[in-house]
C-alpha cells in the first residue's frame, strides 16, 4: 500500500484504529466557546466527527495519507514569500491555493489506491476524504503516526514540516495499526508568537474567528473592524504559522503537476486583482479552491489589503492609484464590499 501511494503521489501513508475518545471532548469544548464561529457545519455533525464508523458502518481502520503541496524548491518559497509580506501592494495567497483545487486531486487517486488495494485482495467497504466531510483528519493522521500535532493545531512531519494536505480512506479491513509518534515542539513558541491576529489563544487551541484563514475564507460577511488592519496584504488564507515553524526546513516539493501555480497567483499585485470583472474572477479561478469564497468575498479581503497599503503607502502616485481603483469598485459589487471600501477610502486620512 505504502509502494502503491507513493506511485500515485503522496508523500505517506499511515493506519490507525477508529477510536478518538480524547477528542470528543475536545470538540465539545471548542464548540461551547464558540470558536468555529460561521462555520455551523462543525457544530452540526456532533461527535459523527470523531466516530468514523458513523460515515461507514463497519468501518476497522482509517488509512490517513498526506501530500505535498509547493511547488519548487521550498526552501526558496518560503523565503520569497516572507520578502513579499513586506510589500504592502503584493497579494498573498496561501500556497495551497495556488493550483488546483486539491479535493478532486487527492479523492481521485485516493480511490485509485482503494482500486489497486482491491485488484490484489478482492472486494472490500471503503469511502475516501479529504476536507470533505465530517473526519477529524489532523487527529487520525497523529494517532496514525504520521506526525504530531503542533501547538498551531496542524499536523507537523519530521521528513515534511507541514506544507501538506491530508487525506482519508475509510475501511471494513482489520489491517495493522502503525505506532503514533510523540510531540517534537519542546518549548517553540514561534507559530502563536507570531500569529497576526492572536489566533492561537494558548498551545493547541484556537479561535477560528481572529483566524485570517476563517476571516477571508470562511466569513460571508463583513470582517470585524479591529482586525482588518492585521490582515495586512493577505487575501485568502494565511501561512504566517508555518512560514516561521522550524521543522518546515523539511518542507518537501510536491511531485504533482496539478499543484503548479496557476495565473501568477505566487507574484500579484493587490491592483490587477482587484481589477477583476465577476467574469474574469470565474475564468481564472476555475478549478480553484479560490473560487468557492466567490467574487464578493475576493473584492472584500482585496480591499482591505489595499486599505492598509493605503495607510502606509508615502508615495502620493501610488497612493492616487490606490483611491482610484477603490472609487471605480464602489457601487458595483454589493453593500458589503462597498462598507470595506468606504473603510480602506478611511485609511488615508
Amino acid at each position: 500500500m505504502k509502494i502503491w501511494a507513493s506511485e500515485l503521489g503522496f508523500s505517506g501513508l499511515r493506519i490507525t484504529d477508529i477510536r478518538l475518545p480524547d477528542e470528543e471532548e475536545r470538540l465539545q469544548r471548542w464548540l461551547a466557546r464558540g470558536f468555529h464561529g460561521e462555520m455551523h457545519y462543525m457544530a452540526a455533525h456532533g461527535l459523527k466527527r470523531c466516530r468514523p464508523d458513523e460515515l461507514l458502518p463497519g468501518t476497522l481502520r482509517v488509512v490517513s495519507v498526506r501530500m505535498n503541496y509547493i511547488p519548487g524548491i521550498p526552501d526558496i518559497c518560503l523565503k520569497e514569500e516572507m520578502f513579499r509580506k513586506d510589500d504592502p501592494l503584493q497579494a498573498r495567497i496561501s500556497f495551497y491555493a495556488r493550483g488546483r483545487d486539491y479535493h478532486r486531486v487527492i479523492r481521485s487517486r485516493l480511490a485509485r489506491l482503494a482500486g489497486k488495494m482491491q485488484e490484489s485482495i478482492g472486494p472490500f467497504r471503503y469511502r475516501v476524504f479529504t476536507d470533505s466531510a465530517p473526519v477529524m483528519e489532523v487527529a487520525l493522521a497523529r494517532k496514525a503516526g504520521m506526525g504530531w500535532q503542533g501547538k498551531n493545531n496542524l499536523l507537523l512531519c519530521r521528513r515534511g514540516g507541514s506544507f501538506f494536505f491530508l487525506g482519508e480512506m475509510l475501511v471494513d479491513l482489520p489491517l495493522p495499526v502503525d505506532p503514533e509518534e510523540k510531540s517534537h515542539c519542546g518549548n517553540c513558541e514561534r507559530c502563536f508568537r507570531h500569529c497576526p491576529t492572536n489566533a492561537i489563544v494558548e498551545p493547541n487551541l484556537v479561535d477560528a474567528r481572529r483566524c485570517i484563514s476563517y476571516l477571508t475564507i470562511e466569513l460571508k460577511g463583513a470582517i470585524p473592524v479591529e482586525l482588518r488592519p492585521l490582515i495586512g496584504n493577505r487575501i485568502y488564507g494565511c501561512d504566517d504559522c508555518q512560514l516561521v515553524c522550524p521543522w518546515n526546513r523539511f518542507a518537501e516539493s510536491t511531485k504533482i503537476s496539478d499543484f503548479n501555480v496557476r495565473h501568477g497567483f505566487d507574484r500579484s499585485g493587490l491592483l490587477d486583482l482587484f481589477s477583476w470583472t465577476e467574469a474574469e474572477f470565474h475564468e481564472k479561478t476555475e478549478g480553484s479552491a479560490i473560487r468557492r469564497i466567490g467574487y464578493d468575498r475576493w473584492i472584500r479581503n482585496i480591499a482591505v489589503a489595499l486599505g492598509n497599503a493605503l495607510r502606509d503607502m508615502e508615495n502620493e502616485s501610488v497612493r492616487d492609484a490606490i483611491v482610484h481603483a477603490l472609487n471605480e469598485k464602489k457601487s458595483t459589487v454589493s453593500e458589503m464590499v462597498d462598507e470595506h471600501i468606504v473603510w480602506a477610502l478611511h485609511q488615508g486620512s
